[in-house]
């Protein structure tokens, strides 16, 4: 499989002219519907891990709510637990840079064409069978929802996209660092974070223990 690396701006241009080079087809892996040749094995395996994350994916549907158009497992990821992509027909994350970085740009096409966002989740990253595991013992779980939207975040900029809201997101991270540490919030720390929901109030090392156990 040849793979071909565009940096350029430009490139995001040519390529939506030239479709295809010698008889061969070009294809954007960072949007949806990649498919690679797999063995009946190899489909049977992805079916099952499918099948077996279909709650997960509903949860996190749930969670994120217009953020992504829809959830699914991929078998394109191999070392990171899930991935940001983008519609067929949609804007790439590197289009949506170049498109918010434009003086007169259109707001209203620039909504239709970002909001197609697929989030694409590796069923055998450890971290995403253990959230699978946490969810199915307790899909209301406190931490979860603070989970989802961290590694959607985080998606978000591996992927190539930029964050709306930056501030929510270290917000995250410096909650997460504070239930990493057993501090307990007090005072004006306390409020503050009255606007983001809250993690398990229960900082004696459980909750902590099973995150290292993911990482």
């Amino acid at each position: 499989m040849e793979v071909l690396l565009m940096t350029d701006p430009m490139d995001e241009y040519a390529m939506q002219q030239l479709k295809e080079f010698e008889g061969k087809k070009f294809k954007n892996i960072t949007k949806e519907g990649l498919e690679t040749a797999k063995t009946e094995d190899e489909k049977k395996k992805a079916e099952d891990l499918r099948v077996a994350t279909e709650n997960l994916c509903k949860v996190i549907k749930d969670t994120l709510g217009d953020a992504v158009e829809k959830v699914v497992t991929s078998q394109r990821i191999v070392d990171s637990p899930c991935v940001i992509v983008t519609g067929e027909y949609g804007w790439t994350a590197y289009m949506e840079r170049i498109m918010k970085a434009q003086a007169l740009r259109n707001n209203s096409m620039g909504t239709f064409m970002v909001s197609k966002k697929t989030f694409e989740l590796n069923p055998e990253h450890p971290i995403i069978s253990e959230l699978r595991k946490k969810v199915d013992r307790d899909p209301n779980d406190k931490t979860v929802k603070d989970l989802i939207w961290l590694l959607f975040e985080t998606s978000l900029l591996t992927s190539g996209f930029t964050l709306d809201e930056p501030t929510s997101f270290s917000s995250r991270i410096h909650r997460m660092v504070k239930l990493g540490l057993s501090i307990t919030d007090d005072g004006a720390d306390a409020a503050l974070d009255e606007e983001i929901p809250g993690l398990e109030d229960d900082t004696t090392g459980a909750d902590f223990g099973s995150m290292e156990q993911v990482d």
